[in-house]
């Protein structure tokens, strides 16, 4: 159960505490005395006005005094309140006391006020673990909230970031095509377009389907495939159980794009990339496998070293999505570069 429902429940839930708190202070007398011979001497009105009495500094201290920042400069306000509030109930309660028993109350004023005064720390202490649960709660549904607002905010941010290295090499690919009719020429553009629409309208969404997710990763293989022409071979396997899964939006594609920017600055043709992507009973793994030579980093265009999501930005999107859910483990070894990803979908 998160902070929010509990502190809903508690505040929901504190007029019945108040209520029960103060039946149990009313009718506690007539508990004790239960069984005994003539029962309780206390007339009914006695406890009532006496319920009053106690209830006027226990809700000044509820309401008024713990939520004071500076609690020491009110002490003496405190202090004059319960004094006041004793010797009013005193002098209200000998009403309760003609006849043979008056005297008797009167001989014991300073004892009734020092009596009142414990009856009023005391409720006072009981009401102020209620004030201390209340706030604790209160905190922490705030902290919950600026954190999801912050995350959200950071999620956004993420998302929204689009390769614009991409973008101009694959228009200008389809424009070199065009200016040769390729017969290709129409699909690219389409592929391009349903990347994009993708990345702009569902990948603003909190979660997409797994198929769909998958569909933007073959598009933009395809396209790649396509403007790196015979240096690049994607080797792409699924083997989705359940394609309706859902999954964050945008998850795959760094570690994708990372493998084509690898590749594509190393000499030669028919390089390799092995992408795999497996769900089976809501455990969804991911693979990735490029050749690597970090001697070549350098050599990487600068627009597209710094431009996309970036393979730091996905770790953290997975800390914020999936904590305690995932898995994911980098690997350079024998010049190959190899991301391995697993999620509880």
């Amino acid at each position: 159960m998160n902070n929010n429902t509990m502190y809903s429940k508690l505040k929901k839930a504190e007029p019945v505490l108040h209520l029960l708190f103060w039946g149990m202070v009313l009718f506690f007398p007539y508990i004790k005395y239960l069984g005994r011979e003539g029962g309780y001497p206390m007339s009914f009105m006695h406890e009532l006005v006496a319920l009053v009495f106690n209830m006027i500094p226990t809700y000044i201290m509820y309401l008024w005094f713990f939520p004071l920042k500076n609690k020491k400069k009110y002490v003496f306000w405190v202090l004059f309140v319960f004094s006041s509030n004793a010797l009013i109930h005193y002098y209200a309660d000998n009403f309760f006391h003609m006849g043979a028993d008056h005297k008797d109350h009167q001989d014991h004023r300073w004892k009734y006020v020092v009596s009142s005064f414990v009856t009023y720390f005391s409720f006072s202490l009981a009401f102020f673990a209620l004030y201390s649960i209340k706030k604790l709660y209160a905190k922490q549904l705030e902290l919950d909230t600026t954190k999801q607002e912050k995350q959200q905010a950071e999620l956004s941010a993420l998302k929204a970031q689009i390769n614009p290295h991409f973008l101009f090499n694959t228009l200008n690919n389809i424009y070199a095509n065009a200016l040769k009719k390729d017969e290709k020429t129409p699909d690219l553009i389409l592929k391009l377009s349903s990347s994009f629409r993708y990345v702009l309208h569902e990948g603003q969404k909190e979660k997409v389907t797994l198929s769909h997710e998958i569909t933007h990763v073959k598009d933009y293989i395809s396209l790649q495939e396509e403007r790196l022409s015979t240096k690049i071979q994607a080797d792409f396997f699924e083997d989705i159980d359940n394609p309706k899964t859902e999954i964050a939006p945008l998850l795959l594609i760094p570690f994708v794009e990372n493998a084509f920017k690898y590749t594509s600055i190393l000499k030669g043709k028919n390089h390799q990339i092995r992408i795999r992507a497996v769900l089976k009973r809501d455990q969804f793994s991911f693979y990735c496998e490029n050749p690597y030579n970090e001697n070549k980093k350098p050599e990487i265009d600068a627009n597209w070293q710094e431009s996309g999501i970036g393979i730091k930005n996905t770790q953290r999107r997975l800390q914020l999505l999936y904590p305690d859910r995932y898995q994911l483990q980098i690997k350079k070894e024998n010049n190959v570069f190899k991301v391995i990803l697993t999620i509880s979908l």
